[in-house]
């Protein structure tokens, strides 16, 4: 049994939460539970409307799939979501060039079932704190290729570039992990909100003291607000329950 708790904030400095956050315990379609974080961006408001009308497409894309394979019903359901995004963005001169990250997951079993689409991430955090995902963005490659170091992209100024998006381009590529789940992790997703403000030892530390579920996501809306909350935060947290 999976017990959840979600939140988001707008954070210290933003005047609009751009961010939207979507659970479900109970089956949605043929997943037996789905989670989504999305972080929008974009001008005139555009950047909460994208990430809200991201989710809701996915639901509804989701809920109508007769297909079975998790992967290949995130997977449509981000390629509808980046058509419908462009299209209305097409339509509405203030809204031209928005689009939101998404990051999705639904657990069957002991697997965890991952999408992503920029920079949010999926963490697994026991003993250990492992991100699952990969960023889409600008210094992670840079990372990658060895033009600078994990700790000289923390405070990057290129940091907040991202090299995909809903709504960015004509076709999306979604990254897709599959995780096995051991006895007593937790599973986080969160927006960038938290990351640029807690290294992930800040993180696995306020996740371990907490006690319950509620506490600990509130702890890290907090601390990270405490950091300078320049962006909106927003956290789930999934934990498999003994009830």
């Amino acid at each position: 049994m999976l017990k959840t708790f979600s939140i988001t904030d707008i954070g210290k400095k933003r005047r609009v939460n751009q961010d939207y956050v979507y659970t479900s315990e109970s089956s949605i379609g043929n997943l037996p539970n789905l989670f989504i974080v999305a972080d929008g961006m974009g001008g005139h408001n555009a950047g909460d409307f994208a990430s809200k009308l991201t989710v809701e497409t996915m639901l509804n894309e989701i809920a109508d799939s007769f297909e079975k394979n998790p992967v290949k019903i995130l997977s449509k359901a981000i390629a509808t979501a980046n058509d419908v995004i462009r299209r209305k963005a097409a339509e509405t001169p203030d809204m031209e060039g928005m689009g939101t990250t998404v990051v999705a997951a639904t657990s069957i079993g002991r697997y965890l079932h991952v999408a992503n689409v920029g920079d949010s991430r999926l963490y697994v955090v026991g003993r250990e704190i492992r991100q699952v995902t990969k960023d889409h963005s600008l210094v992670e490659e840079m990372v990658r290729i060895g033009t600078i170091s994990h700790s000289e992209a923390r405070n990057h100024p290129d940091k907040n570039i991202i090299t995909r998006a809903i709504g960015a381009s004509v076709e999306v590529e979604p990254d897709f992990f599959t995780v096995e789940l051991e006895e007593g992790d937790a599973v986080l997703m969160c927006t960038d909100g938290l990351t640029n403000m807690l290294e992930d030892e800040e993180i696995r530390m306020i996740l371990s003291g907490g006690r319950d579920i509620v506490e600990k996501a509130q702890a890290l809306v907090d601390a990270a607000n405490a950091n300078g909350g320049r962006d909106n935060i927003s956290v789930v947290l999934i934990e498999q329950s003994e009830a």
